[in-house]
């Protein structure tokens, strides 16, 4: 399966993100109301400055307390970001979040953002790949194929 097909059960269009101005505060009280583990750091157009995931706000409070909530996005973002392509294999962007130990990854297409996945959504197209593979093993045996 390719990121592409994830891309296609995800709301395109809906790339949440925060400016490196923000404070603290508001990207995770963004978070919280959008239900999501991490945002896209960009200031204008479609170029990434970074990622900004719950777990860097978590690391900051329990570094510096809450005091970190009125820095800006920029002091706790990660910003060389790695990314992928709606043509990588989910078997390729499973191995790289692995390596790179993070949970969600921007989709670049023509260096223009197109989605953010995350590996939730790798786990559960890897999931449904396995099991059509099983299912098709399972007719093949029984001689159906």
């Amino acid at each position: 399966m390719l990121v592409r097909d994830i891309l296609s059960t995800k709301q395109i269009g809906k790339i949440i993100s925060v400016a490196t101005t923000d404070k603290i505060s508001a990207a995770a009280e963004l978070l919280s109301e959008m239900r999501i583990g991490a945002v896209i750091v960009r200031d204008a157009g479609n170029e990434i400055d970074g990622i900004l995931s719950e777990r860097d706000i978590v690391r900051a409070l329990g570094r510096s307390g809450s005091g970190c909530l009125t820095d800006l996005v920029s002091a706790l973002m990660t910003s060389n970001v790695k990314s992928c392509a709606p043509t990588d294999t989910t078997q390729q962007v499973m191995q790289m979040m692995s390596d790179g130990r993070f949970r969600h990854m921007p989709v670049m297409e023509d260096g223009k953002l197109v989605g953010v996945i995350s590996i939730g959504d790798v786990v559960a197209a890897r999931i449904k790949e396995v099991q059509f593979e099983n299912d098709s093993m399972a007719e093949m045996l029984a001689g159906n194929i």
